[in-house]
């Protein structure tokens, strides 16, 4: 019983995290915000199936880069308070990494949307 009440403990820990991201952080403003307009723009042209796992895909790449990316910021400037040069090469690959993210996804939507109009 006690490994089951572990799990389930982790399960708040991971949520706590998910909270924290959504209320601090902008850019998962941003994102989420994203999420919203892409998935009415799903129902309202009637994507297919496919479509939609596509685009599921696409909003848990996204989402989960930006946290990453959080998660580093965050530990970065907790360990180095101070600017070093090191510190802000590894904060700008990691937003470089959600860059990336974002550009494949605009890429997929405009593959799955454009023809829908």
């Amino acid at each position: 019983m006690n490994e089951l009440h572990k799990r389930l403990k982790s399960f708040t820990y991971a949520w706590k995290g998910l909270c924290s991201f959504l209320s601090k952080e902008h850019n998962a403003w941003i994102h989420c915000t994203a999420v919203i307009a892409v998935t009415i723009a799903g129902i309202w042209f009637e994507i297919t199936r496919t479509e939609w796992l596509i685009i599921l895909l696409c909003f848990a790449m996204v989402l989960a880069a930006e946290a990453f990316n959080t998660a580093i910021e965050r530990l970065v400037n907790l360990v180095s308070p101070d600017y070093h040069p090191v510190a802000g090469d590894v904060k700008d690959v990691a937003a470089g990494a959600v860059l990336i993210c974002a550009i494949f996804t605009a890429i997929i939507g405009l593959i799955i949307f454009v023809p829908y109009f």
